[in-house]
């Protein structure tokens, strides 16, 4: 069953086998010398990405939630290659950096993308050595309340951060975390019916998959779309044992993560005119 909300049966095969064909082509490629030394750690670290997509491509067209982990190698060797190679790279040639990612946490693409990992983490179980792996190349805590106290769950000795980097939407997790028990379904919710409406950003604050799968900005036929999952809430579900009732069968909700007999299916919002979409996504921020 596939559990995006858009793309049939013929886009997620075409992906699957699209994908899988990138990355042992890509694997090769970063196997031997380069060809183009000072775009080594910017193309290893669009392969991490490219690893990350193709798993989550594995929950959106109904595949076995565990084959999701089998990605989460790549993902690590592509970013420590990456970071390796840039750090040779910049100190041969005296450049500042040799990436067009920003790897602070202060940044909206990289915080979303370092809780994503975390989440999927703590949900699909990695070995111990894949997640050391990770916070290291997340680096030390104190500076996210919210991202250290989810990582705190499997790194107690983490520090945690005093400030909420990302309040818009993140303040609406935070909350449904610390409330009482009785009240945490209903603000759960409400955090996964935001989420993606306030990620909505200008300029290159906006996460780097916002648009994929819009019908004006970048229609599904370009290929892009992996899905709209918000693994952040899943996370704070299995840590803080959160109530997510409220949330199943909600369009941006991974529920098989953690209920894989549920039957409900994700549905779409109602798709409306271009004109009135354009709008939308453009307006907030």
């Amino acid at each position: 069953m596939i559990r995006a909300p858009w793309g049939n049966e013929q886009y997620w095969s075409g992906r699957e086998t699209k994908d899988l064909q990138w990355i042992e082509r890509t694997s090769k490629i970063l196997s031997e010398p380069s060809a183009n030394p000072i775009y080594r750690a910017q193309f290893a670290f669009d392969f991490a990405k490219d690893n990350l997509r193709a798993a989550i491509r594995v929950y959106s067209r109904g595949g076995d939630v565990a084959e999701m982990a089998t990605y989460f190698p790549g993902v690590l060797d592509a970013w420590e290659i990456s970071n390796r190679t840039s750090d040779e790279i910049c100190a041969e040639n005296n450049l500042q950096t040799c990436r067009d990612w920003t790897f602070e946490l202060s940044n909206l693409n990289h915080y979303i993308w370092c809780f994503w990992l975390v989440s999927l983490a703590l949900v699909l179980e990695i070995p111990d050595d894949q997640w050391l792996r990770l916070v290291a190349l997340i680096d030390e805590g104190g500076q996210d309340v919210l991202l250290d106290r989810v990582m705190a769950s499997r790194q107690p000795e983490r520090p945690i951060g005093e400030n909420l980097l990302h309040a818009k939407p993140y303040a609406r997790l935070l909350k449904a975390i610390d409330a009482p028990q009785a009240q945490q379904a209903t603000l759960l919710l409400a955090f996964v019916k935001h989420w993606y409406p306030e990620l909505n950003r200008r300029g290159k604050q906006q996460p780097w998959w916002y648009i994929y799968g819009d019908p004006v900005k970048h229609p599904l036929e370009m290929g892009s779309y992996f899905g709209r999952w918000c693994f952040e809430a899943v996370a704070a579900v299995k840590v803080f044992r959160l109530d997510d009732s409220d949330c199943i069968g909600h369009e941006h909700y991974p529920q098989d993560l953690l209920h894989p007999s549920e039957e409900a299916v994700p549905t779409p919002e109602p798709v409306a005119k271009p004109g009135w979409w354009a709008r939308l996504l453009g307006r907030s921020g």
